[in-house]
């Protein structure tokens, strides 16, 4: 993999900020064994919070004494605190089992990043990648978030059909036909860059790819030398007991970026989220970091480790599947709800996996003044499905409905 060529011209443009903490020089501050006199920190002896003391909803507690609260108050690593992202490391290495873990970095190995939640590592990957002008392909519809980032960098978006199961591998390879050497109708412009996919129980559709289609989509991925970038927020939320396998675990190539959210299954206002993706990528998007936030929230990273250590990784898969099976509980009672009294009005398919349900409304063009105006004066409130589709200024019968929130008596209600 030759990952220059991919690089935009920013990101080809980005140096290391040689004043930031690295994770090495973390590891011999934390051991004491440095006397710092190169980074502007302040000295944590002034910092007004001393100790904290967090209760679990089990009723045992964190703490964190005075000299963790000092670290947790402090700068921190660009790319995150050296213990944690052992722990990630460990995870990705048990859910995923990449081939690239191996690999020589210049190779494509695989590397972390912690991130300001998800969507941050999501928008540096964009800015990482794009030029003004440059094509990618994007199912549809497609996670509100992504489509702004994406539309803000001046790109070309492809729309590749999907239906309930995602991206329809058989239309995607019609797309990229175009670019074959001998089609005589082939384009003149450069091929995609990436592909941008949320696998498992899409924002807004519901739609979960299957594993015999993410097996066809990589190697169209290898055969038109394409980039995936998979946003998996919603893998921990799968509703059947085995997981489809990730396109990083089928990586042979160094082609994926992967990211990996705790919103849904720890904490949304914590924002802590992690990259995974060959090296090359993760150091560009490091050094992004270094010139915007600077670093994820030490506070934040302290607070999740502390948890992590406290449950070990079979706690935390446990908490997981916990949460799984109440939003698959949430989501029965949608789906009981909607065919008691959307029946015969409405089309939709029940999602594998996240909190969504994707609702064609029978008989209406587009939804945007039903549900903005109409719905809430009853007191209800939705998302149109105009703002998840490529071009929103063009009618959509859809409404996206969250299940995640509402109790079951209030989604039943007439």
């Amino acid at each position: 993999m030759d990952y220059s060529k991919f690089l935009s011209d920013i990101s080809a443009a980005r140096k290391p900020n040689v004043a930031r903490l690295s994770n090495e020089l973390e590891k011999k501050m934390t051991a004491s064994t440095v006397i710092m006199l190169s980074g502007g920190m302040p000295n944590p002896n002034y910092f007004p919070m001393k100790t904290a003391t967090i209760t679990l909803n089990d009723g045992s507690t964190i703490e964190i004494g005075e000299q963790l609260m000092k670290r947790a108050l402090q700068y921190s690593a660009t790319e995150g605190m050296h213990n944690l992202l052992s722990w990630f490391r460990d995870l990705q290495m048990k859910l995923h089992n990449p081939p690239t873990a191996t690999y020589a970095p210049e190779k494509g190995q695989m590397k972390i990043c912690l991130t300001s939640g998800s969507q941050d590592g999501l928008t540096k990957a964009f800015d990482m990648l794009i030029n003004p002008g440059d094509n990618v392909l994007v199912e549809e519809p497609n996670f509100h978030g992504a489509m702004l980032a994406l539309k803000a960098l001046r790109c070309n978006i492809i729309k590749v059909p999907s239906d309930e199961h995602g991206i329809i591998p058989k239309g995607l390879k019609e797309i990229l036909s175009r670019w074959k050497s001998d089609n005589v109708h082939k384009l003149t412009d450069k091929p995609p860059k990436f592909l941008y996919s949320v696998p498992n129980g899409g924002n807004p559709s519901g739609s979960s790819l299957t594993a015999e289609r993410k097996k066809e989509i990589y190697q169209l991925a290898h055969e038109y030398n394409f980039l995936i970038i998979e946003d998996d927020p919603y893998y921990f939320i799968q509703f059947q007991k085995t997981k489809a396998p990730s396109f990083l675990s089928m990586d042979v190539d160094g082609r994926v970026i992967r990211g990996d959210s705790f919103s849904k299954i720890i904490s949304s206002g914590l924002r802590i989220g992690f990259i995974t993706g060959p090296a090359p990528f993760i150091d560009k998007i490091v050094l992004h970091t270094q010139a915007s936030t600077m670093q994820p929230n030490t506070f934040a990273q302290v607070i999740v480790m502390e948890l992590l250590e406290k449950w070990g990784q079979k706690g935390f898969l446990d908490n997981a599947d916990r949460v799984a099976e109440f939003y698959k509980k949430q989501r029965d009672a949608m789906l009981a709800a909607a065919d008691k009294w959307l029946t015969g009005l409405a089309e939709w398919h029940a999602p594998n996996a996240g909190l969504f349900l994707w609702i064609k409304i029978k008989g209406v063009s587009d939804t945007f003044q039903m549900v903005m105006e109409k719905a809430l004066e009853k007191g209800v409130s939705l998302l149109p499905g105009k703002p998840y589709m490529i071009d929103p200024s063009e009618p959509s019968p859809h409404v996206r409905v969250s299940y995640s929130f509402a109790t079951p008596d209030e989604m039943d209600r007439p």
